[in-house]
């Protein structure tokens, strides 16, 4: 008699023995990824029996997302957002520290319209370089404290960023100046900041790449709710990527790339006896020290 067929007719080794090509000299952590991951995306291949003409399709997606990335616009990590791969690995990352007594601000997902070295202003600042019709004029003001003292940190960049009005960020409109909407301020003696901003508006994400395409074909929508951008950076304590989101607007229980949080929420106040502001908002950031600071902390004190 002879052997049984195999329930599905694929090679039972095939994955495997793609594992155990990795090298002797891949790193332990390439190991400790590469293992599971191809587990994972076999697995999937098998489970929907993936053919040669929907993974052809696939490839070419990502191949669109590179193509289309630039120092302006990082489609693949757009794509990623959209899917909630980032939001997710922001929460992997962050989530075992959040309930420590000396955890820092929540994080958020850097999206894909950051851009380095963005004009350095005073506090008090503006970044509104192009101001729209309908723009609202708001002063945003916070501190930033050590998570576990209290005290105000002084010397945190702190990068800010936001869409205009029409829900486009100042790469994507050729109608808005270089860096409109983009500044880094530092804060003073007791840790303080503050800048003139405009109130963030809700936007779709790009729909012309594969992250539009995607979300096209899962019947999603593609709107963001209202929010501010920050990076806070500084020697001595850890960085904090976010944004801040405004309490008032649409989009906060769907967000389509699943970043709110419902501690990033805050609310646009009116200001008074200010003549270049009609709204304020106020966000404070804990900071929290890198671990390099805490052990030569520990070193001096002896524990």
């Amino acid at each position: 008699m002879g052997s049984l067929p195999q329930q599905h007719g694929y090679d039972p080794t095939f994955t495997e023995r793609v594992i155990a090509a990795t090298g002797p000299n891949a790193s332990p952590r390439t190991r400790e990824i590469i293992g599971p991951l191809l587990r994972h995306l076999h697995d999937f291949a098998r489970e929907v029996n993936l053919t040669v003409d929907e993974w052809m399709a696939g490839v070419e997606l990502v191949n669109w997302a590179g193509q289309m990335s630039n120092d302006k616009r990082n489609e693949g990590q757009l794509l990623c957002d959209v899917l909630g791969l980032e939001s997710l690995v922001d929460e992997i990352t962050f989530s075992a520290a959040a309930n420590a007594k000396d955890a820092h601000t929540a994080t958020a997902i850097l999206g894909p319209f950051f851009r380095k070295d963005a004009p350095h202003y005073p506090n008090g600042g503006s970044i509104i370089k192009t101001m729209p019709p309908d723009g609202q004029v708001t002063y945003m003001h916070g501190r930033c404290v050590d998570s576990v003292t209290g005290k105000g940190v002084p010397g945190v960049v702190i990068d800010v960023w936001e869409d205009s009005t029409n829900g486009l960020y100042e790469q994507q409109d050729p109608d808005q100046e270089d860096c409109n909407l983009r500044g880094r301020f530092t804060t003073d003696e007791d840790g303080s900041y503050s800048c003139y901003c405009l109130k963030p508006t809700p936007y779709p994400v790009p729909f012309d790449g594969p992250a539009g395409k995607v979300l096209q074909l899962l019947d999603r929508h593609p709107y963001r709710p209202a929010h501010i951008h920050l990076i806070t950076t500084h020697p001595e304590y850890m960085p904090i990527t976010t944004q801040i989101f405004d309490d008032s607007g649409p989009y906060l229980a769907d967000d389509s790339v699943f970043a709110v949080k419902d501690s990033l929420l805050v609310t646009f106040k009116p200001r008074e006896n200010d003549p270049k502001a009609t709204l304020e908002v106020e966000h404070n950031f804990r900071l929290k020290k890198q671990p390099s600071q805490l052990e030569s902390a520990d070193e001096v004190t002896g524990i």
